[in-house]
């Protein structure tokens, strides 16, 4: 198996796939509570073995090369039940931006956002968008639950889609490995319940405080299995490679800052 993972290359190594113009995949997660049974470390493995997954199976036809995960994203709503390390959005624009200036110094041209949180997920399309029409090069972002979304689906029995601390992390977990899930605080994980602000039109700020009282948890862990997390774990690193094969996504994009741009 080829080695997509860019903290165990030499400096030469990875110039080898700037040669191929590979695209670099950077994990952006959190380090942020998941109730009384997961680790905080639960977004950064997940969208770290994402990818890594991910560029394994386009390593021929598609290459990519996989950053370590960035894990401070923006996950001031956690900080309530502790254990939370929490970036505001222009110091995460900023090193987001130091990290693409950083890449293109190596000679790669093509920056791909893998999102694991749901907290960062706006800000990562703001920063997508300004970071691309500034550097010229294509700054593409997806947040893995959403690109599987269909096929996270099909896997679940208690939620239809992945939350927090859940059905889906729980098992994405056993699969990766077991023996950080405290079973013994799984029974009890349930939250009190909280409003529901998903897909509403009217926007403000929640904390989990007040969305998972008492644990922090969205979702229903107990039924959790390993065998539920390879298959999601599979569905997510299919969506990925998806994106890595779509050319249209990795053009480069329209330089409409150019001076005189709106007389050509």
């Amino acid at each position: 198996m080829v080695e997509v993972r860019w903290e165990r290359l030499t400096a030469p190594e990875i110039g080898e796939w700037a040669k191929r113009d590979a695209v670099v995949m950077l994990p952006v997660a959190a380090l942020e509570q998941h109730g009384p049974h997961l680790p905080v470390w639960t977004d950064s493995l997940i969208g770290h073995a994402s990818c890594i997954r991910a560029a394994e199976l386009v390593a021929e036809d598609a290459p990519a090369i996989v950053l370590p995960p960035m894990w401070q994203g923006i996950s001031e709503h956690h900080l309530p039940f502790g254990g939370t390390i929490s970036l505001d959005f222009r110091t995460m624009q900023a090193v987001i931006a130091c990290v693409a200036k950083s890449i293109m110094a190596c000679g790669f041209r093509k920056l791909f956002l893998v999102n694991s949180h749901g907290g960062n997920v706006e800000p990562l399309m703001v920063i997508a968008r300004e970071l691309g029409a500034e550097m010229g090069i294509p700054v593409v972002t997806a947040t893995v639950h959403q690109a599987a979304a269909a096929g996270i689906a099909g896997i679940l029995e208690t939620q239809s889609g992945t939350q927090h601390a859940c059905e889906a992390e729980t098992s994405l977990w056993l699969a990766l490995d077991p023996g950080q899930v405290r079973q013994d605080k799984v029974a009890g994980a349930l939250s009190n319940g909280g409003p529901s602000v998903g897909g509403s039109a009217f926007q403000r700020f929640w904390s989990f405080a007040e969305r998972a009282p008492g644990t922090g948890v969205r979702g229903d862990p107990r039924a959790a299995t390993a065998e539920k997390g390879e298959r999601i774990l599979a569905a997510m690193a299919e969506a990925l490679a998806r994106g890595l094969r779509d050319g249209a996504l990795w053009t480069r994009p329209d330089d409409v800052w150019s001076p005189g741009r709106a007389q050509r």
